[in-house]
């Protein structure tokens, strides 16, 4: 590899000494050494430990403000919580995205990550993002990622308690959960946020849904917690368009390109072998137009086709068969 590229790769790498990524950066620099490239394995290897002692410190800080235990709010009727904890583990975290989409995620955990410095200037971070998409290519998984790498209690709200069909309520429901997570450094995940975001020219709606928008954009731009809120819509024109001044960042998440569904495949099938005859291009091309959940899919259904057939290696044909058991091929 080009030694000027190398040594762009290495800078974009952050993470823990533990992560399969700064595992695989010490292999190469390993790898360099072999070769007599002494100077460049000297220079790789000063990069990678300044990036893994500057994530080290952040998330050392990190877990120095963030609280032993959140009290999530509940509503008043039922005594339930307006919105439910998901544990660190079970966050999905692993994303395979276009370049600008990525930068933009890395944005908003750089700037988290430099509130103070940012503050000290007059600056806030982003607070308030809309992730806008088709279904399944990543929305609500981008606010798990986001979490995971912050190291952030991720909280998901429970329209199912927030919307009441009492009067008053539902306004009521979201006032408590904004004042009860104003203290707690959390990401806070509003799905499919056109539940309570819809556009108050909708004149099937009643009077209700109106104040609950109203309420919404008083709340929104009122928010300053010491977290992200994150809202995620299918269906961007159904929202109110008073609502996306009050976001500081609007970012779609696209379907993925031919080179990211190739991507998501193999990341997907990297626990199995596979075919060295496996024509990856021809696989694709039909899959180019499918979202990233679909493209997962697949792989893992080929792959749970090679392993109960006993096969040592999944082959074209699994993948093939796949795709005909899901009657997904492009027409």
């Amino acid at each position: 590899m080009n030694q000027d590229l190398m040594l762009r790769l290495f800078r974009s790498i952050d993470g823990d000494k533990d992560d399969d990524v700064v595992k695989v950066a010490s292999l190469i620099i390993e790898d360099e050494i072999k070769k007599g490239h002494t100077a460049l394995a000297a220079k790789l290897k000063s990069i990678l430990d300044r990036n893994v002692a500057t994530t080290q410190s952040f998330r050392g800080e990190l877990r120095k403000i963030l609280p032993n235990g959140i009290s999530i709010p509940k509503d008043k009727r039922n005594n339930f919580p307006l919105a439910i904890s998901i544990d660190r583990e079970e966050l999905r975290h692993e994303m395979v995205l276009p370049i600008d989409t990525e930068e933009k995620l890395r944005r908003i955990e750089k700037e988290f990550a430099a509130k103070e410095r940012l503050a000290s200037h007059g600056l806030k971070y982003r607070q308030k993002i809309l992730i806008y998409g088709e279904p399944g290519c990543g929305k609500s998984m981008s606010a798990e990622r986001i979490a995971w790498n912050l190291g952030l209690p991720f909280l998901k709200v429970r329209f199912d308690v927030i919307i009441s069909s009492f009067l008053g309520e539902t306004a009521s429901n979201l006032s408590k959960l904004f004042d009860g997570i104003q203290d707690y450094p959390c990401v806070l995940l509003f799905d499919e946020f056109d539940i309570i975001g819809k556009t108050r020219t909708n004149l099937q709606d009643v009077g209700e849904m109106h104040r609950i928008v109203n309420i919404l954009l008083t709340l929104l731009e009122e928010y300053n917690s010491k977290g992200i809120l994150i809202a995620t819509t299918n269906i961007e024109n159904a929202l109110d368009q008073a609502l996306f001044r009050r976001f500081d960042d609007i970012i779609e998440m696209p379907k993925p390109s031919k080179e990211e569904v190739l991507r998501l495949i193999k990341q997907t099938l990297s626990s199995i072998d596979t075919s060295k005859d496996i024509d990856w291009d021809i696989l694709v091309d039909k899959m180019l137009g499918f979202n990233a959940a679909l493209v997962v899919k697949i792989a893992n259904d080929a792959a749970k086709i090679a392993v109960i057939g006993n096969d040592r290696i999944l082959r074209q044909y699994h993948l093939e068969k796949s795709l005909s058991e899901n009657n997904l091929y492009k027409k």
